[in-house]
């Protein structure tokens, strides 16, 4: 406890605010994540700053520090629900502990493709599952496209659920991806990103499962020589604001931030695909073995995580709406 208070008090020293400060021309927000500044989802936060200073003549600024520098996804969310820190982007499958419908998007290829992906954050459907969390003093902006998930082992080739077997697995904290690892035969060991690498160097996870681009940025590549696509998850990543930020904002300025964030969702999109293929070329040209398993024995597996919910109907109607989504 007295350590994150430290941390609380240090943030605090370091941003002189509370999730927002006033520059000369306007104010500035802060925005904390854990993201490498060359990943896509990254760049996508920089078009929104670049936008938003744009649309309100520096009216609204919005000041980003990646790499964790501000704290974990969890810490992050914490901070803006207190109010001391303005933004964050965070996986949605972190958001399940403050927000128990997101674990939907967490779920075992729930989605068909990409493009279904996309059609379901942007519906109706999509709109109230960001704003599923203003009871825990968060609001979504915004998905960006975090891929698809797989996984990636040290020393181990997987080319089908049975190779799992036996492993650890890093996962995030989110209950919905622990259950996905176990039910596949491994063992899920929830790891904070910043302490993946070294986790894997010391054989603490015998692998982990992410997208492409945070595959290599985190140079994960270097230690993990089997990259698996099988594609479980299409985990979206999602951007916030505190509910304490948000409510000082004027309309106007609540305006200019949903708007810049909308254009950057489009933008982020179109980088995404890129970044997919820049990445698999280049682990590949590090020695790494790229498996393409079918993916038919990973989805049998893994559908009763689905089922499962009949016994919660508010979640297992979530399910049934994305699968209605054309």
């Amino acid at each position: 406890m007295k350590r994150w208070m430290v941390y609380i008090l240090g943030c605090w020293a370091l941003l002189a605010i509370a999730g927002c400060g006033k520059a000369e021309s306007g104010r500035v927000i802060q925005l904390g994540h854990g993201l490498d500044v060359e990943h896509s989802v990254h760049k996508g936060m920089e078009y929104m700053a670049e936008y938003v200073d744009s649309v309100s003549e520096g009216q609204l600024q919005i000041e980003i520090f990646p790499n964790q520098q501000l704290g974990t996804e969890r810490q992050c969310l914490e901070l803006l629900q207190i109010g001391s820190l303005g933004m964050t982007k965070v996986s949605s499958a972190v958001l399940e502990g403050f927000t128990p419908e997101m674990k939907v998007l967490s779920l075992p290829y729930i989605f068909r493709d990409r493009g279904h992906a996309y059609r379901v954050q942007d519906s109706p459907l999509g709109e109230e599952l960001l704003l599923a969390s203003v009871p825990a003093r968060l609001r979504g902006l915004a998905y960006f496209d975090a891929g698809q998930r797989s996984f990636y082992t040290k020393e181990k080739p997987v080319r089908q659920p049975e190779d799992l077997e036996g492993l650890k697995i890093r996962v995030q904290e989110s209950a919905t991806a622990m259950q996905l690892v176990s039910a596949l035969g491994a063992s899920p060991t929830p790891i904070s990103w910043g302490e993946l690498y070294t986790a894997l160097q010391q054989g603490v996870v015998d692998g982990a499962e992410n997208n492409p681009p945070s595959f290599y940025l985190s140079h994960h590549y270097e230690v993990c020589k089997y990259y698996i696509l099988n594609e479980h998850t299409a985990v979206p990543d999602i951007l916030l604001i505190g509910m304490p930020l948000w409510s000082r904002l004027s309309l106007q300025e609540q305006e200019w931030l949903q708007e810049a964030a909308a254009a950057a969702t489009d933008y982020q999109r179109q980088l995404w695909q890129a970044a997919e293929a820049k990445a698999l070329e280049a682990v590949q040209e590090a020695g790494v073995e790229i498996i393409r398993p079918d993916k038919a024995p990973f989805f049998e597996q893994t559908q009763h995580l689905l089922e499962q919910y009949q016994d919660e109907p508010a979640i297992y109607e979530l399910i049934q709406r994305i699968k209605a989504v054309e």
